[in-house]
């Protein structure tokens, strides 16, 4: 432990101890206590190392009334954790440790109200549950009782942290730790007696409650089998088959009485107890009567349950699979289920509930939502073919938007509960996602588009939905990359569509429209025998590129930034073919080169910039020679210069992937079949040294050097951090001679051009600063005593200089940069040290305010 935090730490205690309100923040407590999770994780001892907090505790104990909730809080946990070790605990029990977990002594004093006593109490105790020691102060204090009351707290937190405790606590007792911190073999509870009470006392409390007597008792019973269903799942055979014959009588009744708001946690309980060991023919009766029994809501609930935990029993599957296809089955009348189907015998019920709006909203999206988990039964289970389920989707989408009525008898009324419903719509289209790498489909291709593109054109539309079915219509291409199998008029009617909602008054659906594109152009090309004739889904739709990028390129002048963001990544992805066989038109790539750096130098919008310099970067990375995109070459250096200028630490970041990307095609170009051991005798030796100089220049013309320098001096950490690794990278690879035989670099350097000038104003101020190539300050302050900045003048500008670029590597002091860079803010200002520091100036503070003004200070914190 730092030595000026064990000084600190006793002022700290006594701070905390005599007053709780001198923190300077509400979490000051939290990380305190997490400092010392980590060092008595790390194997230190807190009580040796940290004999203080021995007497805090005391302290705070015994002045209780006088002290804050969350110190008493904190004192409880930091109780915890010193007793999880066997010494500590010892120490403890000879002094404190009674006081602090008598729940009793908190009730009386009044404290017990305040939540965060009740948390700090239960994960004081949680904590302190390592050994065996602690377990048997548990069970002579009978801590049992009041953690089963506390099930049901009125706080969520606190009822959640009483379940997980005494579910660490049942665990322990079939399997106690030994002194040395291992794990007994696990016994049967019944024998062990100083344990079996703790059970046995657990099993009495899941009888009375388990099954509730009264509306108000439910959440109580939802708590219980929560925790119920924990312990069956990772309980041993003894404790579990004695949980199982204690609430076998319950969960009967429970699964007759039909509970709605205990389905899914009955639901949860009854699989963990058949997964973990079969459960016998009682459980097995119990599922079969979940998933048969109940009423329709309820129904559905628990047959979602049972293939969402994708249990093996393929009765249970058959069944659970018709009664989520029943829904659907009632709304489209297109006979999903066979005649024998056990879920026919729910018809008329489930007919009762699709009238009600509320629950027929309810049952279809929990259908639809189960829909993927159907399909992945096994096909034996299914009552019908993935295709009969797709059409049934689609026919619930055409109810929605009207289009068609159901041919079942009586949905008049179902009919009315659907039609426009956004909810329902959404969760349709995520099934038809979803089913679309499902066997078989591939027959509906043109049916699904229809519906698709129907769905795009519609003005009721919502924009979600709009891109939602762009999504699917994306999913569904991947069925068929290059539209083999989808009609010409339909292609055709897809162009049309997208561009009529490119130029949507709603920006969403613009925004949604360009992404859609752009997934389009990134579709993968279609397996061709001549890779040539390759197309992926964009090339394959009327116009392809050539009628898609004039869309785009408009896109680009949108009002919204959204979507000039979209615009250019689609761009980008739109592009990608030309780029990599060099062949896009002259014309159309200096308008878009022209319109991008506007965007970058003007454009308000930071993910806009953002997304203009990862194209840039996507289109070198997919250029093949500086020949065949001459034009992106020439604005690389006004690319950089921006770039590295901009305000959004991202853009910055992402101008420096550029140059990383620049700096590895010149070290491609670099390399020289002599290369590889170099004789400074030979000609070609010489041509190998001089190559970095020309290797240099050429990164000082495009404005590489000047970015990373730029990036170097960042007030951003992370654009620090890599401009400081890349020029790192530099130095070690392009000036190598920096390693050899001083005069001769010397001489090389000198001898070279390999230098980059420095203006006297912004970042290569601090870069001259550095480099000891700055200017004797001048007196510029006049009579006033005020400078130019002071009367909002700019100062006068340097003369510019040029420095040698590898003498600049070498004395920019990069390692050192580096090291600090790579530590962050959090090693100064969220240290252990800076926290103590914190809550001792907060306290002086408050003390020197308090003698001044002799009242309460309040602070106002806005």
């Amino acid at each position: 432990m730092d030595r000026e935090c064990v000084s600190a730490l006793p002022r700290v205690c006594e701070v905390l101890a005599a007053s709780g309100g001198s923190l300077p923040d509400d979490t000051s407590l939290e990380k305190l206590l997490d400092w010392f999770t980590e060092l008595s994780e790390a194997g230190v001892s807190l009580l040796e190392a940290c004999p203080c907090l021995l007497g805090f505790v005391s302290a705070v104990v015994s002045n209780d009334a006088a002290s804050e909730p969350s110190v008493l809080s904190f004192t409880l946990k930091l109780t915890g954790l010193l007793a999880a070790s066997e010494d500590g605990f010892k120490v403890l029990q000879d002094s404190v440790l009674d006081r602090v977990f008598d729940f009793r002594h908190w009730q009386a004093a009044g404290l017990w109200e305040d939540p965060c006593i009740r948390i700090g109490w239960i994960q004081g105790l949680r904590t302190m549950l390592q050994h065996s020691q602690a377990l048997d102060f548990f069970v002579q204090a009978d801590f049992t009782e009041p953690l089963l009351q506390l099930q049901t707290d009125t706080s969520l937190f606190v009822a959640s942290a009483a379940s997980q405790t005494l579910a660490h606590v049942l665990l322990l007792c079939q399997s106690v730790p030994s002194p040395e911190g291992r794990h007994r073999e696990t016994i049967p509870v019944e024998t062990d007696g100083k344990y079996s009470a703790v059970v046995a006392g657990f099993c009495d409390y899941l009888k009375k409650s388990l099954v509730p007597k009264e509306a108000s008792q439910l959440h109580g019973s939802q708590q219980v089998l929560k925790l119920l269903a924990k312990l069956l799942t990772r309980a041993g055979p003894p404790l579990r088959d004695r949980l199982l014959l204690t609430v076998s009588d319950p969960l009967e009744e429970l699964v007759t009485t039909n509970y709605s708001q205990l389905t899914l946690p009955l639901m949860d309980v009854i699989l963990a107890a058949h997964s973990s060991c079969g459960g016998g023919e009682r459980v097995a009766r119990l599922l079969s009567v979940m998933l048969s029994a109940r009423n329709p809501a309820d129904l559905v609930h628990a047959a979602a349950a049972f293939l969402r935990s994708s249990h093996p029993d393929p009765d249970n599957r058959a069944r659970s699979a018709g009664v989520l296809l029943l829904p659907l089955d009632v709304i489209t009348g297109l006979a999903l289920l066979g005649a024998d189907s056990s879920a026919d015998q729910h018809r008329s019920s489930v007919m009762e509930q699709l009238r009600r709006k509320t629950s027929c909203v309810s049952m279809i999206c929990i259908s639809l939502t189960n829909v993927p988990q159907v399909t992945s039964t096994a096909p034996d289970c299914l009552p019908c073919s993935p295709a009969e389920i797709v059409s049934a989707v689609l026919s619930v989408l055409r109810l929605c938007s009207g289009d068609s009525p159901s041919s079942s008898p009586g949905c008049a009324e179902v009919l009315r509960n659907v039609t426009g419903s956004g909810r329902v719509q959404k969760c349709a289209l995520d099934a038809l996602s979803a089913l679309s790498s499902s066997s078989g489909v591939k027959v509906l291709l043109v049916e699904v588009f229809t519906l698709l593109i129907q769905y795009l054109n519609s003005p009721a539309s919502d924009p979600s939905v709009i891109q939602k079915s762009y999504q699917v219509l994306v999913k569904w291409v991947d069925v068929c990359a290059d539209l083999s199998d989808v009609t010409e008029q339909l292609r055709e009617d897809l162009v049309q569509v997208v561009r009529k909602r490119v130029c949507d008054v709603r920006w969403e659906v613009r925004d949604s429209t360009v992404e859609f594109l752009g997934h389009l152009a990134a579709a993968p090309a279609s397996l061709a025998s001549d890779k040539e004739k390759a197309r992926n889904a964009l090339e394959c739709l009327p116009g392809g590129r050539c009628a898609t990028v004039p869309l785009l390129q408009e896109a680009l002048q949108d009002p919204e930034g959204y979507v000039r963001a979209s615009s250019v990544s689609a761009l980008a992805l739109t592009l990608a073919p030309s780029w990599q066989q060099g062949a896009a038109p002259p014309q159309q790539e200096a308008e878009i080169v022209t319109r991008l750096l506007e965007i970058l130098s003007q454009d308000t919008q930071g993910f806009s910039r953002r997304a203009v310099i990862r194209f840039f970067v996507a289109w070198i990375s997919s250029c093949s020679s500086p020949s065949s995109c001459s034009l992106l070459t020439q604005s690389i250096p006004s690319i950089l210069s921006r770039g590295s200028a901009d305000l959004d630490w991202e853009v910055k970041v992402h101008t420096l992937e550029l140059a990383e990307l620049l700096l590895d095609r010149a070290s491609e170009s670099r390399r020289h079949p002599y290369a590889v051991t170099p004789d400074r005798t030979s000609t070609h030796a010489r041509a190998v040294e001089s190559d970095p100089v020309s290797m240099l220049n050429s990164l000082v013309d495009q404005g590489v050097f000047s970015a990373l320098l730029s990036g170097l001096v960042d007030c951003d950490r992370p654009v620090g951090l890599k401009a400081c690794q890349l020029l790192i990278r530099l130095r070690d690879t392009v000036c190598p001679l920096l390693l050899g035989d001083q005069d001769v670099s010397d001489a090389l350097v000198s001898g070279s051009r390999a230098s980059c000038e420095l203006p006297g104003c912004g970042w290569a101020r601090e870069v001259r600063r550095i480099l000891g190539t700055a200017t004797a300050p001048r007196n510029v302050h006049g009579a006033d005593g005020l400078g130019p900045e002071d009367r909002g003048e700019e100062e006068e500008e340097e003369p510019a200089v040029r420095v040698g670029v590898c003498d600049a590597l070498r004395r920019l002091r990069l390692d050192e940069r580096l090291a600090v860079l790579a530590q962050s803010s959090d090693h100064v200002h969220n240290s252990p040290l800076s926290l103590l520091q914190d809550i001792l100036t907060v306290s002086r503070t408050k003390t020197h305010l308090d003698s001044q003004l002799g009242q309460e200070v309040i602070v106002d914190c806005y």
